[in-house]
């Protein structure tokens, strides 16, 4: 059998370019992006990204350079993820809620030789380019390339070049470059920078391909979904369903604001079908009142994962149509590692019991090869029982191919033949996986390990409660105690009238939680610090806990002296207990 070799019948490098290029031949008259007045069809977005992909030949763009984008959710945002691979160059879709440092850092570690830049970002794009300027010469600038749009207003443009000229200027015959490895690079995305500052993750064509698949099967998408754009598409390049639509052939509905009445239009104009979002989505939609909402006469998939959702969200969220299937992933898992497959048995537990079972991470995606939970200094697996915790690990290949211009960072991640997720969770008797926690988010107070998520859980069921986030803030006897950040729902007041109170909050936790887990300090906040796919920035939530202080007696203990008098309670201990918690991943 060794003389059987690979050959152009038996072998294709795996690409999701290919998805296109067969919704063109098989779908051809079927629309595929739909965006206020704009409408395509397939065929006609598979000629348009030929132009666009030549055009950008003509640009001098070749193999393994970097394309940069900065634009929300429009149609241009979604050719381009086919056309510039299609072109034999590297994705790097940027975030548009960073700000011009953090732009212009991206564009100078990538080397973007283009940057295509939406109208309403040119602002943002103008004040990035001058801090390249004070760093490079002209000669290692991007070239611009505006998106302009039919309401653009005049006076954005930041050059000669406009992104439906290039479109236009294209042929869609032009010989375009071969894919012939398909571990070829065909996306660079940077990390939201949640717990550390942002790295470029490269991801392979196959690594997207197989993600692409495997998220269509184990959420069932069936032929011609309808799909909303509530999630960026530069997040995990749309969790990959930038790519996996066309795989269905279904249509792409863009929308330029996550905005609920925005959201709920399109659910009702188009009839959406499936839809991804973190949580903070339905948060939005929750906010808006009965009668502003349109009816939702069919159910609505929702793919959701970024930040564990609390149960009482799920059930809220449920009640109104939209039938959840919870993920967890992380950018340098190709988005989704996870996925909670619902089991039919559990259809008949009640409404919390649900809700519960649908808040955890679930089993792996099918691309993967392995995940487990283990002790990250012993490498040995958790048991599963539900309560010892370990730190997630993968390997498969979805996995990214490394950290762009950083071996040291690649080297950490990958150990032992995993990746390490920094992420604490337990294991089920049934196998499946449940976060309790970043393992940098881990309180330990007074020797205690407290897990914010399950804390957060606990204030989400309040009834005035509409976010919550806890960290860790420092306390002069426990070295560090739970600081719960609240913002309240409308019509709950605010200031003066405040019909809520801290001790209010306080007084509800130490009824639903042990003590020792009960937060110290409630502070009400407008709203929380997020990264741009709603997961809430804890580092900034900790820095500005520093700030707070606590005021309490200390309690006393059955023998009549503070804790704060015994030795094993000490300050000075935290920090060596910390060491050995996180390490253990113990909770």
């Amino acid at each position: 059998m060794d003389s059987l070799g690979k050959c152009p019948a038996n072998y294709v490098p795996l690409s999701p370019i290919t998805f296109l290029e067969r919704a063109a031949a098989v779908y051809s008259d079927r629309t595929s992006v739909v965006y206020e007045r704009t409408r395509f069809t397939w065929k006609q977005t598979y000629e348009r990204c030929r132009r666009l992909a030549s055009s950008l030949r003509k640009l001098s763009i070749s193999k393994n350079d970097v394309v940069s984008v900065l634009a929300p959710n429009i149609p241009a945002m979604y050719e381009m993820h086919f056309a510039v691979p299609m072109a034999g160059a590297v994705l790097n879709t940027i975030n548009t809620r960073l700000d011009c440092k953090n732009i212009a850092t991206i564009l100078k570690h990538s080397e973007a030789k283009v940057f295509f830049v939406d109208y309403q970002y040119v602002p943002l794009a103008v004040s990035a380019l001058k801090l390249l300027l004070g760093d490079a010469d002209t000669s290692q600038l991007p070239l611009v390339v505006v998106i302009d749009d039919i309401d653009a207003p005049t006076g954005t443009r930041l050059g000669e070049l406009e992104y439906e000229q290039l479109v236009a200027g294209g042929h869609p015959f032009h010989e375009l470059p071969r894919l012939d490895d398909e571990w070829d690079p065909i996306a660079l995305n940077y990390t939201s920078g949640t717990t550390s500052a942002p790295k470029g993750v490269v991801y392979s064509h196959r690594g997207a391909y197989l993600s692409a698949i495997s998220l269509l099967l184990q959420w069932g998408v069936g032929s011609e979904p309808v799909y909303l754009w509530s999630l960026p598409m530069f997040h995990c390049n749309g969790w990959t369903f930038t790519w996996g639509v066309a795989a269905r052939g279904g249509i792409n509905v863009c929308i330029r604001n996550t905005s609920a009445a925005e959201m709920y239009r399109a659910i009702a104009d188009h009839r959406v079908t499936h839809m991804c979002c973190a949580p903070i989505v339905f948060t939005i939609l929750l906010e808006t009142g009965q009668s502003e909402r349109p009816p939702i006469t069919s159910p609505v998939q929702v793919l959701t994962g970024g930040a564990p959702p609390p149960a009482p969200l799920l059930e809220k969220i449920e009640r109104m149509g939209f039938k959840v299937t919870h993920a967890y992933g992380l950018t340098e898992a190709t988005g989704p590692a996870l996925v909670c497959e619902w089991r039919a048995e559990w259809d008949r537990r009640n409404p919390e019991e649900r809700a519960a079972l649908k808040a955890r991470q679930g089993i792996s995606v099918l691309t993967l090869a392995d995940v487990d939970v283990k002790d990250s200094k012993t490498m040995a697996s958790v048991p599963r029982d539900g309560r010892s915790a370990g730190e997630i690990v993968l390997r498969g290949s979805s996995i990214m191919k490394g950290y762009y211009k950083n071996n040291k960072d690649t080297a950490e991640a990958f150990k032992d033949g995993w990746f390490f997720t920094g992420d604490v969770a337990v294991v089920h008797p049934d196998g499946y996986l449940e976060i309790k926690d970043r393992s940098k988010d881990v309180i330990i107070s007074g020797g205690e390990n407290i897990s914010s998520v399950e804390v957060e859980t606990v204030l989400y069921k309040h009834p005035m409660v509409m976010e919550a986030a806890v960290v860790a803030m420092p306390h002069p006897r426990w070295g560090e105690t739970p600081c719960a950040f609240v913002t309240l729902k409308k019509g709950c007041g605010g200031g003066a009238e405040q019909s809520i109170k801290e001790e209010d909050i306080i007084a509800y936790c130490r009824g639903s939680m042990s003590h020792f887990m009960v937060p110290k300090k409630v502070v009400f906040v407008d709203e929380l610090p997020k990264t741009s796919t709603g997961k809430i920035q804890k580092f900034q939530l900790r820095e500005m806990a520093k700030r707070h202080k606590v005021a309490e007696r200390p309690p006393k203990t059955k023998a009549g002296c503070t804790e704060a008098q015994l030795p094993y309670k000490a300050k000075h201990q935290v920090e060596p207990q910390r060491e050995q918690a996180v390490a253990m991943s113990r909770l």
